[in-house]
């Protein structure tokens, strides 16, 4: 049995999106493990993404696996053959996501979990066999009726079949505030704002660097969506109503009927349509579609779902909400045979759709304050990390409360893993 002391101390930033790897030093510095590209770059984040695939082996068939950039690529090389898993954080804590079938085997969302960190830790050259992990949790886990104690259950549970020495769990504001601490030189009271892509998560915590106590949480909330929700505004707005949202449907010649909200629904995340991806639900779309009041639209869903064109949609929704960030307008450009998207969004509409979120993030803040019991003159510094905390609308909630001044942003992707490296150290 490897001693306690032998084992390599890492953070695991396993988000729902991306992941990062971090490397705590003997003496606490951090190294970020780099993630090969397929143009042969390096990035410090791999997305989380889990392909497989069967291949001929001696007369025999056998799984064959991939993460990330390679996921991606053996995907688009045979998408018909390829099983895509996506965004597993998003159902650790719903109870009624126990398995599913890929080629007919039965594999648990923990074993899934297990066999994207092991791939995940192969490619950054690490065993987790020799690894001690600080591995974070949202505040609240994304979906419906979320079960946090389940969701940490099934966290700790996959990382332990991949095979890690020694597990341990905090929460994912509280490790970029961990980050944060390195800044400063006195005593502080900081409020961390997390975005991740399904949850965000804001942390008051009083950090003294070098006190006998080094950090003390104060206050926590957290709030079940965060830049997937932004984009699926865009894509309710401007691309569902071409994939047929909107059209009307008969039954043996009766009145109109809407067609099936639920197929919509299913946009918000793209790891949801993707399992719509079944005989079943594809044959429901197109017998709709032979009475449909726009036939076409839906067929464009048929498209979108059968060859798994999700993923090309989402990076183009992202890059205009990206582009909106510093743009007072971004173009939306998605194409597939039968449909072609190209329109100019204004930062104005895209604020005006994505407010009632902007409202539900600014209840979040309330309820952390609330239970640290403080009010805003009492926070000195306020840090903030993840891709969303970029978007203008977003910022605005914590410079209008706290002053732009005491607003910092930095490490938007990598903060929460490098805090978490520090505190396993």
């Amino acid at each position: 049995m490897t001693s306690s002391y032998a084992l390599t101390r890492i953070g695991i930033d396993f988000g729902t999106t991306n992941s990062v790897i971090v490397i705590a030093r003997p003496d606490r510095t951090i190294q970020t493990i780099h993630f090969p590209m397929q143009d042969g770059s390096t990035t410090e984040t791999c997305r989380t993404l889990l392909a497989i695939w069967q291949e001929m082996e001696g007369g025999r068939r056998v799984l064959e696996r991939a993460v990330g950039a390679d996921a991606i690529e053996a995907h688009l090389d045979d998408p018909a053959e390829t099983r895509l898993i996506m965004s597993m954080k998003s159902y650790l804590a719903q109870a009624s996501f126990r398995e599913t079938q890929v080629f007919g085997q039965r594999l648990s969302l923990e074993r899934l979990i297990a066999t994207f960190l092991r791939e995940l830790m192969k490619l950054g050259g690490l065993s987790p066999a020799d690894c001690a992990v600080t591995v974070g949790r949202p505040v609240h886990f994304v979906g419906e009726n979320a079960d946090d104690a389940l969701g940490e259950k099934r966290l700790r549970a996959g990382f332990a079949e991949a095979g890690f020495a020694d597990v341990s769990v905090m929460l994912e504001p509280e490790a970029a505030g961990w980050r944060f601490m390195q800044r400063l030189d006195r005593p502080a009271t900081v409020l961390v704002g997390d975005f991740g892509g399904g949850t965000s998560d804001f942390s008051v915590m009083r950090f003294d660097p070098g006190g006998t106590q080094a950090t003390q949480p104060l206050g926590h909330a957290g709030v079940g969506l965060a830049g997937d929700q932004f984009d699926f505004r865009i894509i309710d707005n401007v691309v569902a109503p071409s994939l047929g949202r909107d059209c009307t449907f008969r039954i043996m010649g009766g009145e109109p009927l809407p067609v099936p909200i639920e197929w919509f629904r299913a946009l918000a995340r793209w790891h949801r349509l993707s399992l719509m991806r079944t005989p079943r639900i594809l044959n429901e779309i197109a017998d709709v579609a032979r009475t449909a009041s726009e036939p076409q639209k839906l067929e464009n869903l048929i498209e979108l779902i059968r060859e798994q064109r999700g993923q090309e949609l989402y990076n183009a929704v992202s890059a205009t909400k990206r582009a909106l960030s510093s743009a007072e307008t971004a173009q939306l450009s998605f194409s597939q045979p039968g449909l072609n998207i190209e329109t100019s969004i204004s930062r104005e509409e895209f604020e005006r759709w994505i407010a009632p979120d902007i409202a539900q993030l600014d209840e979040g803040i309330d309820r952390a304050m609330n239970e640290a019991n403080l009010t805003p003159n009492q926070i000195d510094r306020v840090f903030l990390t993840g891709g969303t905390s970029f978007v203008p609308a977003v910022r605005h909630l914590f410079t209008s409360r706290f002053g732009e001044e005491h607003v910092e942003l930095g490490g938007e992707f990598v903060s929460v893993a490098e805090g978490l490296a520090l505190a396993s150290a």
